[in-house]
């Protein structure tokens, strides 16, 4: 039968590591890497959709190239890379955290950055040739008038990036930050007893997470199309 008090022997370390002694982890460390680079990539990846839309060329060419490029390497080669060269090339020893933040932000920055561009590309031609000829430039017609019209529209796929972003956090454990996976393998080689219960609850707490990103969103998305 299994043995879950080894869950409750060790819930406090699992829920906020060793937050009490300003080093925080577990669940508290994971939601906040989470929230950090949910925050990083949606800024940048909308800005980069924005500077693809706005140009031609050879510069929407190489932003495309660039999307590809990360979006067609696993995650944890970004943050080998950025936790190895780094430090070698620029001499810049960041945190161990701030450095898979930085990682995972960079990464899902490509996927944002598709997901609004196709958001803008998804309205109708005339409302562009409406606002310039009203005398808007473009950036105030994607800015003023697009934007707020493609970001609703492109929620049901960011929620789906934003919940993948949940789940990359747990690579954090191959550099050592001692988010919910990694403190739920130091708990697991402690007692060495309990692998099922431990990664049992493990996986149900991000199950959670994830759950109540999308449930909350479907939520807020059906009370805003609820007509008054």
């Amino acid at each position: 039968m299994p043995d879950f008090s080894v869950i409750t022997q060790n819930l406090p370390y699992l829920l906020w590591g060793r937050a009490l002694e300003g080093q925080p982890g577990g669940l508290l460390l994971t939601l906040i890497m989470s929230l950090e680079a949910g925050v990083l990539a949606l800024v940048v990846g909308v800005l980069l959709a924005l500077a693809a839309w706005l140009s031609g060329g050879w510069t929407r060419r190489i932003l495309f190239a660039w999307a590809d490029f990360i979006r067609g390497i696993p995650l944890i080669f970004v943050i080998f890379w950025l936790y190895f060269l780094l430090p070698s090339l620029f001499g810049v020893n960041l945190p161990d955290t701030i450095t898979v933040v930085l990682a995972i932000a960079w990464f899902t920055s490509a996927a944002v950055m598709y997901s609004t561009l196709a958001g803008l590309e998804a309205l109708p031609k005339g409302q562009v040739e409406a606002g310039l000829s009203a005398g808007f430039s473009r950036t105030k017609v994607l800015v003023n008038i697009l934007l707020p019209q493609a970001l609703p529209n492109v929620l049901p796929s960011l929620v789906g990036v934003f919940i993948s972003l949940i789940k990359d956090t747990s690579l954090a454990f191959i550099v050592n930050v001692p988010e919910l996976t990694t403190v739920a393998g130091q708990v697991n080689n402690r007692t060495q007893i309990y692998p099922t219960e431990i990664f049992l609850f493990t996986g149900a707490v991000y199950f959670l997470l994830c759950g109540a990103l999308s449930l909350t969103v479907h939520l807020a998305g059906g009370r805003r199309a609820r007509p008054a």
